[in-house]
């Protein structure tokens, strides 16, 4: 604290003291509440609320936290003053710090209409921007500063937003500049804290700084953990969130936080009681409400562990899905153990929520992340195939995704830049299997062909603060097709070595010169060469493509089907990795199929099925034919493709155990009958006895005669089963 600005924070202090009839003013309240003055600021804002003025017993209430009676006092003095711009600035700023963005950023542009150079209001749209991670952050803060080039807190602002873009060099200079106007910014030093924190060097001589102007000032705590978490450091998040609370413990949002981050890390009980505490209080934002909301759902799941895993499950379809999912992630696990060549420290939880908005609390808060899973380190939250339309969602790319996340995570202790872990994650689906991982959807190819993509070294900004429209989606798709590039020209092992070079600290700059020899701007440049002779086709016919498919979709229509079979032949090959809806194979399958040509439709639906397409119909009538044609085991493998899409059907499951039993898999039909019981068919009887069947043909007479007796319990006079009985009892005497 300067030594002029200590001596009026005192005398202001004395005057409070000595009386209440002395005039304080919102500023004068600010500055004691800044300088951890609260017994006084309290007093201050008290005094507040005894004003003639709306305005000051507006700002009077809200220092007090009576934030109904500040919102009612705000506008009475709006509707008494309505040509003041600031008070509609400063009412806007109570509803953004209350959870209301929406009135915030109205009364924010309502301010600017009645002052259009008003910096404070364009501070206001950017802080409800930045809550977003809209672009338009950056260009509202950069037009309160230009207005007003000494507004600290817009500098402040500025060089957070830069920090989360992972651009330390603007961001140590931005948090400077609100230092060289006030040497009393406290969040500029937490900036600079968090540059230091981030870059694994001591942030305490920052730190320092803080508590001389302010020794309770968890803020600057709060500040550090926020970017801590956004660079997916939990742990280290989770320290500076306490810290920020045992300076201030009164912090409600950084305890929310903190209750928020130790859900994300597997734990419930100190969550629930953070989060509880941050409610009593009053402090009721959308994630707090929504995360206990969710720890009280967490009773209807069940948890199965073993020494590497814990898999939560809802109730209602644990039966369903576990064997399909404990199968998959012994699968993964032992092909990253050998591939990333290192193993887990621990169990790894992964959490399967059918309710979408459940899987959404989980990802609240948080920038460019997939809708379809999200880890934080050694756990995976993920959305159940139930809680997604059939096709949408391919659940074993997913968690194969979401796994490798895990281990690089580890593998680099959480130091690796966002496009980089993304990218490999996206590499690995389309390794386990070319079917799996996303299509290079139509926004993709307008983003190439319109010249998007982003330079490697600035890559991150895609995932984090995107410009437009389907950027993030873009993002995965360009990380993911660099970490190909590199695969097919340097091999498998120099992503590994990048995943070391991230591990000591390296920028993606620095990572490209030292492990690839070249420059990024050159590495960019061979990059898109090589893109282009991949996809250049495609995307220079885009236009072509899509009118042609407008043409074909109503000659289907109109069933046209010689023009759908002539046309779609040259609109599948302008574009052939169009799997999506009102796609050409399912309209050439369609209309082979019209003209008897059943050949000719096995033949476009097993383009469509390698091309990775999940249409559950179009695969389930491929296998059809494929039996139809003598081929059981291609239509069993062609089924079996769907549990990794849409287990959630009962037919499905019946139709792959009755193949999978005539070819004497009996582990597959056991997993595939016992599928059909835990669906609850109606049907119980047939259900159980063929499961019991399976388990006959196995040998496993015990498990035969458990599901034997619970057929003829649905159904006694049930024949087969009766039959089945009397030959497993036949079969134990002859022993």
């Amino acid at each position: 604290m300067t030594r002029m600005f200590r001596s009026c924070v005192m005398c202001l202090m004395g005057l409070l003291g000595a009386s209440l009839s002395w005039a304080a003013t919102p500023d004068d309240c600010h500055a004691l509440r800044k300088h951890g003055h609260r017994a006084e600021a309290q007093k201050c804002y008290e005094s507040l609320t005894a004003a003639r003025d709306p305005y000051l017993r507006a700002e009077g209430y809200w220092g007090t936290e009576m934030y109904q009676e500040s919102n009612n006092q705000f506008r009475l003095a709006v509707a008494q003053s309505p040509a003041n711009a600031n008070y509609r600035v400063r009412w806007g700023r109570l509803m953004h710090e209350r959870f209301n963005n929406t009135d915030a950023a109205n009364l924010f542009k309502e301010a600017l209409e009645k002052d259009p150079k008003n910096a404070q209001a364009y501070y206001g749209l950017a802080l409800v921007s930045a809550d977003g991670f809209d672009s338009k952050a950056l260009l509202y803060i950069g037009k309160a500063l230009e207005l007003d080039p000494k507004f600290v807190e817009a500098h402040e602002l500025k060089a957070n937003l830069l920090l989360e873009d992972s651009d330390e060099g603007k961001a140590f200079a931005e948090a400077d500049e609100a230092l060289k106007i006030s040497p009393e910014a406290l969040d500029a030093m937490a900036i600079h804290a968090a540059i230091e924190v981030l870059a694994d060097r001591s942030p305490d001589a920052w730190f320092e700084k803080i508590r001389q102007v302010n020794p309770t000032y968890g803020k600057g705590y709060a500040l550090v953990a926020h970017h801590l978490v956004f660079n997916r450091r939990y742990e280290d998040g989770i320290a500076f969130y306490r810290k920020a609370i045992e300076i201030d413990p009164r912090l409600w949002p950084a305890r929310s936080q903190l209750g928020i981050n130790l859900m994300r890390m597997g734990q419930e009980e100190e969550p629930r009681k953070q989060l509880e505490m941050c409610y009593d209080n009053g402090y009721r934002n959308e994630e707090t409400v929504n995360s206990l909301r969710l720890l009280d759902s967490y009773k209807n799941f069940v948890a199965f562990r073993d020494d590497t895993t814990i898999l939560k499950l809802q109730k209602k379809e644990a039966d369903l899905l576990r064997p399909y999912f404990d199968t998959e992630l012994k699968r993964i696990m032992a092909t990253y153990d050998k591939k990333y060549k290192m193993k887990l420290p621990g169990p790894v939880q992964v959490e399967v929520y059918p309710d979408h908005e459940d899987f959404a609390v989980r990802t609240m808060g948080m920038p460019g992340l997939g809708a379809l899973g999200v880890t934080f380190g050694e756990v995976i939250a993920m959305d159940s195939p139930s809680g997604r339309p059939p096709g949408e969602f391919h659940w074993a790319s997913t968690l194969w995704h979401e796994m490798s996340h895990v281990y690089i995570l580890t593998a680099t202790n959480h130091r690796v830049p966002r496009w980089f872990t993304e990218g490999l994650a996206v590499h690995e689906e389309t390794e386990v299997s070319p079917e799996w991982g996303d299509r290079m959807t139509p926004e993709i190819v307008v983003a190439i062909r319109d010249k998007k993509l982003l330079p490697v070294a600035e890559l991150d900004r895609g995932f984090i603060r995107p410009e437009y429209p389907m950027q993030v989606i873009v993002s995965y798709y360009q990380a993911g097709r660099i970490c190909d590039y590199i695969q097919s020209r340097w091999g498998a092992d120099k992503l590994l070595d990048m995943v070391h070079s991230y591990a000591q600290l390296k920028t993606t700059p620095e990572v490209i010169r030292q492990d690839l020899d070249m420059e990024p701007e050159e590495f960019d440049k061979q990059f898109l060469v090589w893109l282009d002779k991949d996809v250049g086709k495609t995307v220079a016919n885009f236009d072509k493509w899509r009118t042609s498919l407008k043409n074909l979709v109503q000659q289907a229509k109109n069933k046209n089907y010689d023009e759908v079979l002539k046309e779609g032949e040259e609109v599948r090959g302008l574009y052939p990795d169009y799997v999506y809806p009102a796609n050409p194979y399912e309209f050439m399958a369609e209309a082979d199929l019209a003209k008897g040509n059943k050949q000719a439709a096995v033949a476009i639906l097993t383009v469509y099925e390698k091309m990775g397409g999940r249409s559950p119909q179009a695969l389930k009538q491929l296998a059809s034919l494929e039996e139809e044609f003598g081929k059981p085991a291609d239509a069993a493998a062609t089924l079996d493709r769907l549990n990794y899409i849409y287990p959630v059907d009962e037919e499905l499951h019946r139709h792959l155990g009755d193949l999978w039993f005539v070819q004497n898999n009996t582990k597959g039909a056991i997993r595939e009958y016992g599928a059909v019981v835990a669906l609850h068919p109606l049907d119980q009887a047939s259900a159980q006895f063929n499961l019991a069947r399976a388990y006959f043909a196995a040998g496993q007479r015990e498990m035969a005669e458990e599901h034997l007796l619970a057929s003829l319990e649905a159904a006694p006079s049930f024949r087969p089963a009766q039959k089945l009985l009397l030959q497993l009892k036949d079969s134990n005497e002859g022993k």
